[in-house]
């Protein structure tokens, strides 16, 4: 079946970067052609597929702009048309890095892989092409690519982790003889602009303390070894015939940081090194829902922000920084008081982790918050890892009231964690049962103690998943019934100096 044309009414040049397997190379040419464009002058959106957190960071550094998730999986197919229409408003280019393969997904249809998603947006497709000991036989795999999905457009190729000039002459030679497709770069085999890697990919930037330097030998790569104004060119917005159906396309103010509410409620907010798994979009639906964002260092801040009204702890590496995050005996006891004072609390995975007494990892063992009664121990492999399918309790501080009243709340998310919860005592609540994935014991996930959630779930605000609203309505609720009481808090929480969302940036 033809794919409707343009379903997005994309008035920019825009791209996928997909590849025909994982480990391509397409998320470090992906960092290289955003920094590459933005160096020249434009104006660089990008987007990335699936639920990573990781790649997004880099794809945000390189481009100066918010990286934002495209997830066909956890988002209705207009929400994801509407957040492009969005972020595109204001851009001179844009692209979507793909995760895995061009055709790889969960679904035997291919409903929810790359390419159904270049289809849904109407994007021709930049295939990244590991070449290492190949030459005539990347026609084949050309052709196959191309024969599979008629209705498939690509752009072009770039070959990547060449063997050297002769290398790259030979395959320049094979597709042109073959194949139709147009080589938009070949880029050598270069262990100086490889990014380091962990057992969640690559390594977040603010671990990489030259991540500014590398980013730079990346956009030096791609703009040498890449045809920048043909990739350019060749993705240039297509016109749709004047009978095709148009989305309704938002005001360039939607990609905006939503404006402060009359009386917001606020949230303290964990950004540093170890904790930095945020979806831009998701802060900014809680913006949205009338919160004032104040962000903290579990690493080097005394305690909490003063005054704040619920805390956020989301998702990161703190195994990678237990002994400074257990140093921080300050911090540590800000956030316990804070929580056993009744603040409201939504941590995730690494928040969990922080929260638990205390972190095993690599032969060491440290002290954490120690508000969730046991004891985090990572593994070798992954415990928990893929989306998951989840259904509040009664139990649960957002959404307790519905599922008692008979209306039940299934939402779905994402889990990627080495690490265990060992220890928790019997008769713990819990905000979730899990139907898909494993959360903390395989059937519960998010643990309750007193108002604070702490969950190996990642959410989403996407599909009906509107957790900033529901979080933020809990925080208003505490906040407005202690706002006579202020001393209800801990003087460890209030004797700090006031610290808004702008310094804390």
């Amino acid at each position: 079946m033809a794919p409707s044309l343009p379903l997005i009414a994309a008035t920019a040049p825009m791209w996928m970067v997909s590849a025909a397997h994982k480990s391509s190379g397409k998320t470090t040419l992906s960092i290289g052609l955003a920094a590459a464009m933005a160096r020249r002058g434009l104006r660089v959106q990008t987007f990335k597929k699936g639920p990573d957190y990781i790649d997004p960071m880099w794809l945000a550094r390189a481009s100066g702009r918010d990286c934002i998730n495209l997830d066909p999986y956890l988002s209705a197919e207009a929400d994801i048309r509407d957040a492009v229409l969005a972020r595109m408003a204001g851009a001179d280019v844009g692209f979507v890095e793909g995760n895995k393969g061009l055709y790889d997904g969960l679904s035997l249809d291919g409903s929810n892989s790359n390419a159904a998603l270049a289809k849904l947006l109407d994007l021709p497709v930049v295939l990244v092409i590991d070449a290492r000991g190949m030459t005539r036989g990347i026609a084949p795999l050309l052709l196959g690519y191309q024969a599979f999905d008629r209705d498939m457009r690509f752009a072009g190729v770039i070959l990547n982790q060449l063997g050297g000039s002769r290398h790259e002459s030979k395959l320049r030679a094979v597709i042109e003889h073959y194949t139709d497709l147009t080589v938009l770069g070949a880029v050598q085999h270069d262990p100086a602009i490889a990014l380091d890697e962990r057992h969640l990919g690559l390594m977040p930037d603010a671990e990489v303390h030259d991540a500014h330097a590398r980013i730079g030998a990346l956009a030096q790569a791609v703009d040498t070894q890449v045809d920048l104004s043909r990739l350019i060119e060749r993705c240039a917005p297509r016109q749709a015939p004047a009978d095709t159906p148009r989305l309704r396309f938002p005001d360039a103010a939607a990609a905006a940081p939503a404006a402060p509410a009359a009386d917001p409620v606020r949230i303290a907010v964990a950004r540093d090194a170890a904790f930095g798994f945020y979806y831009a979009d998701d802060l900014s639906a809680l913006q949205a829902a009338g919160a004032e964002l104040c962000f903290f260092d579990t690493l080097l801040d005394a305690a909490l922000p003063a005054g704040v009204d619920g805390l956020f702890i989301g998702g990161g590496f703190p195994e990678m920084f237990i002994g400074p995050l257990s140093a921080n005996q300050g911090m540590r006891a800000s956030v316990r008081q804070a929580i056993d004072a009744g603040l409201p609390t939504y941590a995730e995975c690494g928040g969990l982790m922080y929260l638990s007494r205390r972190i095993h990892f690599g032969g060491k063992q440290a002290e954490m918050v120690g508000v969730i009664p046991g004891e985090v121990r990572m593994q070798a492999r992954p415990v928990g890892r893929g989306y998951v399918h989840v259904e509040a309790t009664e139990h649960h501080p957002w959404l307790g009231a519905q599922v008692a009243a008979g209306a039940p709340v299934q939402w779905r998310g994402h889990e990627f964690h080495h690490s265990r919860l060992d220890g928790l005592p019997d008769g713990t609540r819990f905000a979730w049962r899990v139907s898909r994935g494993h959360g903390i014991d395989g059937s519960h996930d998010g643990v309750l103690v007193r108002q604070c959630l702490a969950s190996y779930t990642h959410l989403r605000h996407a599909a009906g998943t509107c957790w900033p609203e529901h979080f933020v309505a809990q925080v208003r609720r505490w906040r407005d019934a202690h706002r006579l009481t202020a001393s209800f808090l801990t003087p460890a929480v209030h004797s700090l100096g006031d610290r808004s969302h702008a310094d804390a940036q």
